[in-house]
Parts: C-alpha cells; sequence; structure tokens
C-alpha cells in the first residue's frame, strides 16, 4: 500500500463504530497486513502480547482500554518485556474516544482525539515500510488531501465518463484546479468568510447531488465576474458573496462535471479538512497524480524532497546571496543593494513540473529578504520579488497550471509569514491574469522566448490558462535586468525508451542530421542550457541521470559543451534521487552546474562533503577535462578482448547440468559435442550450464544423433522467422553465431558487475571452455594480462569511465579496456605480474568450492584472496611510479596524464 491509500483506509477506520476487540486488527490492516498475517496474530500464532493486546514482531505493541484508562495502558505497553523482546517500534492505547501513541526508537509521541488519529496517520507509516523522513511526516495533510481529492476525481469520472475523455480531460483538470484555490481561499480568509464555499454547497444543493454542478458552476462565475458587473450578467443573489478572482482561474466555461450522492460527500470530506496546512513544495507534485492515469497507482509518492531541491539551488545561486547577507552585516546600504539585487533575479525552470524547484526558490528568496527587511527595520515591508522573475515549461496542462497556483500559494503564505494575514489579503485579490508559466515542449520552444534577457517577448497562455494561441501576449519582468538561473529535473528516458518523436527532438536540438548515439533525453536540456548561457550569461544547474559522466555518453556530450566556452561549475556526483515509498524507485542522478568558463574555483559535491578544486571534468573528477574517446583497439598493445558467442538458437544449442546427463545417458556419444558455457551470471554465481558445441566438420555426424538433429531443426526454425542475418544463419543450424574459442586459455570479463565488490572478478577458463555473449573474453593472452584486470589500479579507471546498469558496473571493451594506459613492460615487470595474477587464482582456487560471488563478497573476502590483490596492485604500481599510490585520485591523476600523452602522440 501506498500513503495516500493507507490514508484512505485509516480515515474510513476512524469513521466506523469503535469495537474494541477489532480495532487492533483492523489498524493493522490499514496499514497493509495481510489477511494470512491478521489470521495468525488472531490465533496467537504470532501474537507475543502478555498483556492482553496484540504484538506484532519488530512492528508494533497495541491494545484497547476502559475509558480513562489510556494513560495506564501505554505505560504497560513501554515496561512490558515482551515489547522489549519482540523490538516492537511503537506502542500504542486508545479507549475508542482518545488514542495516544509512541515511538519507542525516537521517543515522539502523539495524543489526540481517537477520530482526530487519521491526522497524524504519517506517525505510524514505518508500519507500512514507508519512511518517515521529515517531509513525508510533514506532508500528511498534503496526503490527505490528494488522497480525498483522488477519490472525488475517480467518483466523479465513473459518473461523468466523456470527463474522462482526451477532449475534456483539461475541462475536468481545470475544474480541479479551481476546486483546490476555493479550499484553500475559505480556510484562509481570502474568502469573506469562513468554510464559505464548502458552506454554500451544503446548504444550496440537493442531498441526491442533483444539482451540485449548477451551484459550483455559478460560483465559478461569480468568481470570473467583476463586482461591477454582476447586476448586468444576472449573478444569483447567494453567489454575489464570493468575491472577484479571475486571473483567468475562472475564466472560459463554468462547467461542472454532474455529482452523485457519494461525490458530494467526498466533495464535503475535502472542505472539512483544514487548507492552512498545505505545504505547496509538496503538494502540487501530488496533486498532478491524480489526473494522470499512470502516477494514480503510486499517489502521493512522486515528489522532489526539499533538501533534494536545495542541493541544486543552493550552490546555483541561494549560498552567494546568503554569504553576500553574512557581509553585510548591519550596513542598510549593502542590505538595500542586495536587496535590489534579489528583486532581479529570474529563476527559470524548463521542466518545472508542478513548480517544485519555482516554489522553493521562491520561499527561500522571500525568507532571506525579509532578513534583509528586519535588518534595515522596515520588517513590514511589501516584497520586492516579482511572481513574475519565477518562470517555467511544462508539457501537460495541468501541471502547469498546479505549478501557477502553487506559487500562487507561496507568495500569499509568505505575505502572511512576513507582513501578516491583513496585509496579505488587501493585495491577493483579483488575482494577476498574467501566467508565466508555459504549456509546451521545452525541447522545441525557444527558451529565450520564456525567460528573455530583455524583458520582452514572453509568452503566456491567454484569457483561458489552458490555451495556448499561437498568437500569445507578452510579459515583461518587472525588475528587468537581472541575473537568470536555470534549474530543474527534467524527464529521464534513454536512448533505448525514447520515442521517434523524442529522437527528433534531440537530434534537432543537437544540429545534427545523422544519428545523435544513445544519448539520455535530458541531454536536450543540457544543449538548450548552453546554448542560452552563450547568448545570455547565466548559470543552470539540473538533475540529471548519471549515465551522462559515464560510458559512450560523455565522448558524446561533453566536448560539444566544453567547445561552447561552458564549463562545470559544481557537481554533485552519483546520489539516490527517491521518493520516501515502499515502492522506493530510486535513480542514481547527478547534479551538474554550467556556467561560462572562469578561473573561479569550482565545487565538487560526495556524500555531502565539498571540494574546492580548479576544474570539474565529465567524468565528474577534480582538475582534468580530458575526455575519454571509445576505441576499437588497445592504445596500450593488448590482446582484442572480443564479445562472446551469440547462439542466436530460441535456447536449443543450451543445455543445464540435468540435461546434459539425459542426452549423454541417451546418446554417449554425444558427450564430445558438449562444452561447458559461461556467461557473466553463470561464471559469477557458479552456476554450470552446457552448450552443443560442433564444429563444420562434425556436423554429418553430429546429426545423426536424434536428438541433436531434432535441435538443429528448431534452431533453423527459430533463424528463419528472422531478419536477414538470421535467415543467413539458418544453413548452419550447428553452430552458435560467433564461434571464437582458445587454443591455451580464456579471460573471461563480466560485462556486469556489482559496484559494492573491490574488484571485477575476471577469471582465467581453460580452452575448451566457451563464453557466451552475456560476458566478453580475452582469447590466449598472456596471464599477466589478468594481473592488470585484477587491481585497484584497473577498477579506479572502471569506475569513473563505465556505463552503468542500476547501480551496477557496465564493462565495455571501447571504452574501459582498450582505452587503459599501460607503460612498457619489461620481461621482469611481465614475470613479476605473472606470478601475481597467479597467486590470486590459486589463492581463489584454495576456497573451493566457494562461488566468485562469495570469494568477492566485500565483508566476507578471504583474508589470503585479499593479501594476494594487494600484493598484485604493489607489483602493478611500483611499475606505474615506483611506489604504491595514496589513494585512487592520485591513481587517476596518473591515467589521465598518461591518456593523454598516449592519444596525443597516436593522432600526431
Amino acid at each position: 500500500m501506498n500513503a495516500v491509500e493507507i490514508e484512505q483506509a485509516v480515515s474510513e477506520l476512524a469513521e466506523q463504530p469503535f469495537e474494541a476487540a477489532e480495532f487492533p486488527y483492523a489498524f493493522l490492516m490499514a496499514f497493509g497486513n495481510k489477511d494470512t498475517t491478521i489470521k495468525r496474530l488472531r490465533t496467537g500464532a504470532s501474537n507475543k502480547s502478555d498483556i492482553s493486546g496484540v504484538l506484532q514482531t519488530n512492528n508494533i505493541h497495541l491494545t484497547t482500554c476502559a475509558p480513562g484508562e489510556i494513560a495506564a495502558k501505554l505505560s504497560a505497553l513501554r515496561n512490558s518485556p515482551a515489547t522489549t523482546r519482540a523490538k516492537a517500534k511503537f506502542i500504542l492505547a486508545t479507549d475508542g474516544i482518545d488514542l495516544e501513541a509512541e515511538d519507542i526508537t525516537t521517543g515522539e509521541t502523539i495524543a489526540c482525539r481517537y477520530t482526530d488519529f487519521p491526522d497524524h496517520f504519517g506517525f505510524f507509516l514505518p508500519l507500512a515500510g514507508i519512511s518517515t523522513v521529515k517531509q513525508i511526516r510533514e506532508s500528511a495533510f498534503d496526503i490527505r488531501a490528494t488522497s480525498r481529492l483522488n477519490r472525488l476525481y475517480v467518483e466523479l469520472i465513473k459518473d461523468n465518463p466523456d470527463w474522462g475523455s482526451a477532449e475534456k480531460r483539461h475541462d475536468m483538470n481545470h475544474f480541479m484546479a479551481r476546486l483546490i484555490f476555493c479550499f484553500f481561499a475559505e480556510d484562509t480568509d481570502i474568502f469573506v468568510s469562513d468554510n464559505l464555499f464548502t458552506a454554500t454547497i451544503d446548504q444550496m444543493a440537493n442531498r441526491d447531488g442533483s444539482n451540485t454542478h449548477q451551484i459550483i458552476g455559478e460560483i465559478f462565475r461569480a468568481m470570473n465576474t467583476p463586482i461591477a458587473k454582476r447586476v448586468e450578467v444576472k449573478l444569483s443573489r447567494w453567489a454575489d458573496t464570493f468575491p472577484y478572482v479571475n486571473g483567468g482561474l475562472f475564466s472560459g466555461s463554468t462547467d461542472v462535471p454532474r455529482f452523485s450522492k457519494i461525490a458530494q460527500r467526498y466533495l464535503s470530506h475535502i472542505g472539512s479538512l483544514d487548507w492552512t496546512q498545505i505545504n505547496p513544495d509538496i503538494f502540487g507534485s501530488m496533486i498532478q497524480a491524480v489526473a494522470d492515469e499512470e502516477e494514480r497507482s503510486v499517489l502521493g509518492m512522486h515528489y522532489t524532497s526539499v533538501p533534494n531541491i536545495l542541493k541544486v539551488l543552493n550552490p546555483l545561486f541561494l549560498d552567494d546571496l546568503r554569504a553576500e547577507l553574512e557581509a553585510a552585516g548591519d550596513n542598510a546600504r549593502k542590505l538595500a543593494n542586495l536587496r535590489a539585487r534579489m528583486a532581479k533575479i529570474r529563476v527559470f525552470d524548463p521542466a518545472c513540473g508542478s513548480g517544485n524547484f519555482l516554489v522553493i526558490a521562491y520561499k527561500e528568496m522571500r525568507a532571506l529578504e525579509y532578513k534583509i527587511n528586519k535588518r534595515r527595520g522596515e520588517p513590514q515591508r511589501r516584497t520586492d520579488i516579482p511572481l513574475t522573475n519565477y518562470r517555467g515549461i511544462e508539457l501537460r496542462d495541468f501541471s502547469a497550471e498546479i505549478a501557477r497556483l502553487a506559487l500562487i500559494i507561496a507568495e500569499y503564505q509568505c505575505d502572511v509569514t512576513y507582513r501578516g494575514q491583513k496585509e496579505a489579503l488587501a493585495e491577493f485579490l483579483p488575482l494577476d491574469a498574467q501566467n508565466w508559466i508555459t504549456c509546451g515542449n521545452a525541447l522545441r520552444l525557444d527558451w529565450l522566448s520564456v525567460c528573455p534577457p530583455t524583458g520582452t517577448g514572453v509568452k503566456f497562455q491567454a484569457d483561458d490558462l489552458f490555451m495556448s494561441p499561437l498568437d500569445q501576449a507578452q510579459i515583461d519582468f518587472a525588475n528587468e535586468g537581472g541575473e537568470t538561473y536555470i534549474c530543474g529535473n527534467p524527464p529521464y528516458l534513454g536512448g533505448k525508451g525514447q520515442t521517434t518523436e523524442q529522437k527528433a527532438e534531440l537530434t534537432a536540438v543537437f544540429d545534427t542530421k545523422g544519428k545523435i548515439g544513445e544519448l539520455d533525453y535530458v541531454s536536450g536540456w543540457i544543449i538548450k542550457a548552453v546554448k542560452f548561457i552563450n547568448i545570455q550569461p547565466c548559470k543552470a544547474a539540473f538533475v540529471t541521470t548519471n549515465s551522462l559522466n559515464q560510458g559512450a555518453q560523455v565522448h558524446q556530450l561533453w566536448p560539444i559543451v566544453f567547445s561552447k566556452g561552458v564549463e562545470i561549475g559544481f557537481a554533485h556526483k552519483s546520489i539516490r534521487w527517491s521518493n520516501n515509498a515502499t515502492n522506493n524507485a530510486a535513480v542514481i542522478c547527478s547534479i551538474l552546474g554550467l556556467q561560462q568558463r572562469s578561473n573561479l574555483p569550482k565545487t565538487l559535491f560526495e556524500n555531502d562533503l565539498a571540494q574546492r578544486v580548479e576544474s570539474i571534468g565529465p567524468y565528474l573528477i577534480p582538475n582534468t577535462e580530458q575526455v575519454v574517446m571509445q576505441s576499437l583497439t588497445s592504445i596500450s598493445g593488448l590482446t582484442p578482448m572480443l564479445t562472446g558467442n551469440s547462439p542466436y538458437d530460441g535456447g536449443n544449442l543450451i543445455i543445464d547440468k540435468a540435461g546434459r546427463a539425459k542426452l549423454i545417458n541417451a546418446y554417449p556419444e554425444a558427450r564430445r559435442f558438449i562444452k561447458k558455457i559461461y556467461g557473466s551470471k553463470d561464471y559469477i554465481s557458479g552456476e554450470q550450464r552446457y552448450c552443443i558445441w560442433v564444429a563444420d566438420t562434425d556436423v554429418v555426424e553430429a546429426a545423426k544423433i536424434p536428438e541433436l538433429k531434432k535441435r538443429f531443426d528448431a534452431v533453423s526454425a527459430v533463424r528463419q522467422m528472422g531478419g536477414q542475418v538470421a535467415k543467413t544463419l539458418s544453413k548452419r543450424p550447428h553452430k552458435f553465431r560467433y564461434t571464437h574459442t582458445a587454443n591455451e586459455r580464456v579471460i573471461i570479463v563480466p560485462r556486469v558487475s556489482s559496484e559494492n565488490r573491490p574488484y571485477i572478478p575476471f577469471g582465467l577458463l581453460s580452452s575448451d571452455t566457451i563464453v557466451s555473449d552475456s560476458a566478453q573474453a580475452i582469447y590466449d593472452a598472456p596471464i599477466w594480462h589478468l594481473a592488470i584486470l585484477l587491481s585497484q589500479l584497473h577498477m579506479a579507471w572502471i569506475k569513473v569511465l563505465a556505463g552503468r546498469l542500476k547501480t551496477d558496473i557496465r564493462y565495455s571493451s571501447a571504452i574501459c579496456y582498450n582505452t587503459f594506459p599501460v607503460p612498457k613492460l619489461t620481461e621482469k615487470n611481465r614475470a613479476n605480474l605473472t606470478s601475481a595474477a597467479e597467486d590470486i587464482l590459486l589463492a581463489r582456487e584454495s576456497h573451493f568450492p566457494a562461488t566468485i560471488a562469495d570469494l568477492y563478497d566485500p565483508e566476507k573476502m578471504p583474508a589470503n584472496l585479499r593479501a594476494a590483490h594487494d600484493h598484485n596492485d604493489e607489483v602493478l604500481e611500483r611499475i606505474y611510479i615506483g611506489r604504491r599510490f595514496r589513494n585512487d585520485t592520485e591513481r587517476l591523476e596518473r591515467l589521465f596524464d598518461m591518456y593523454t600523452k598516449m592519444t596525443t602522440k597516436v593522432s600526431a
């Protein structure tokens, strides 16, 4: 269950009559426990409580009690030996009137009326395996609001199926945006009386909901009609109480979907929430999922935490402003200059979604401005920071509308916080009709037309905010001539996941007529920012897939960036950009700050540690911008590394251990046509598979064996159904597509290996072993090659250059092996390395039958194997610099220096 589903279940439980005996089980079911788990607790099989309660191991100890006995029961739960033995995280007691609970780990407690405990559901989210970091704990209201809006949305679509169609979707989305504003306005005194919207509907609408759509439509019409024109348009007297809002939010159609009795109750439930608690930082991302079919299944989970957003905004410009504020002290002139500078800063998010980055940037700027005003003795001063300086582009119309609404709410909340509610209300309505969030495709739009350097030419979405006519009007910047900062979290799509249209968009952005390789979609935002910086000097920072700084994408992207006079001004190396949810869809990302080239120091962040460096390279390592170009041959003259053998057989040439035994028992003469085969997984995990391997000279004899003939025919049929290459291969169905074999030995190279292993476990196999195409192989290489491959030196190179499969290392011959710099070796060097490699192999062998996965588990690596590797590292590194390297930074400096010299010599 996700957080929204849990909120719904908890709310429904609180609304039901309290049954003391059933409450503990119903409570646990609301947090996702399965029927089988509840059954085991009921029967006592897993219930370890010693005080007539319910105790779930590693989770919670809870009980019910008579009225007035909660404190005593909670104390008994806390002091219970069973609570300690079962390592319960929470204790809870309720009498059906009140409820109290405690987080045993942190000591945090809650106490509330029983009917109000859904307001605290976030406190218990660890019971469902959902982390309760500060952001999600503080967003309990946003999750509840999203949950209830979602229920209303689903009910309305059920009763009004046409409103769920593509033609009416934007009307439905616009309707939901209007509702959100009304709920917020009635709880924050923006409307003339408390609860005005909800109370009017409850009073005027029929109980069965039959005329609810008419009542809401009339309210919307009122809020789009200036006071002076209300008599003229014959507005209903009861609707005249609502203020004139305009701002485009209530313009256009006032059609409202029809309400059933259930839908009207949901509407009332939403209105009963305290909308003063809305957090626009998070709420926007949650509410956009209500209208998104693909995201509704994980509703409430897709938001970016404030600390993560600040990892972008702080080094981009906020840290600089804070430093200037600190330097200004109480100097009135310096403070005034800083305030004037801040008023002209433009923040532009060309992938703004529901506005998270813009909202956080605006709120942080308002907080800094307030400190300035307070130091100058002007705490009540009206803000000089205009919302129109916070601009965005968003593809989806509803998200674009929510982004603008989130900024409007943020502005109002800041005004209340820093100037007081009276002043905030006086200036809030009517809303500004300008829309500074452009709905469109950021890779097709001209960013300079959305965020121009001159302050003119800005497009907006006409009167109806969901329409985007070609002859858009212009919005000038309120404070022209300031700094521009581009930021955001563009969409992640790998090269293989892009549509034809998205490929075309990247091609147009890169100005290339041919292919653009497998560049991630986010690379388009990088290039658009580079072009912007070249026309209008500014700084940009994006959350990007970390693959932009790994593997083949480096040489496809970064030479273009650097050639335009743009550098990486700051960067966060790989960080987990994840949702705080059970399904924790973590993505490994980087944060890249771009700017015009300068001689100023750069900042490289890793695990929240900041390092000042001269430059940041495309691999996010300090002090080298060298791009390693993929190579088809080894620059060091190493034996070629080849792709393993591809069966292309529909599974008919591969057999497992049982299949081999069965085949040999039936046809002993088949034994000589069976060989061991290893792919990456087989080799690392110790699984043994076999393959049918028949030379051309033996095919007639092999085909006399019925089982082999049957398999050859099946292979032929599979290949006949493929493309031209496959059809050609169907004429020799006894053979793999590739048939590389060794005369003496073969070094197997796993394509993918865990990032946690201290070394990629390259291995040595006998000459009669076949390597499949899930691995790579070096045939008949001297054993000293293995010493190089199994070194910390090579591992440092790999970790920087290799691509990733999720977090695992994806080894590439063209990028990792062929580019690796090796100095000229003497015969003694080769002999020493051969001996070191053999020591590693012997150490492995001494632990037979342990698998490679076992041996290279970083927590369990045998001491003699670790010592053999350490000796190998010492032998190799002394060849490079006459001593051991101090760390990977020193290793990489040496390797990049060698690479540069070797490739420059080759190109010269």
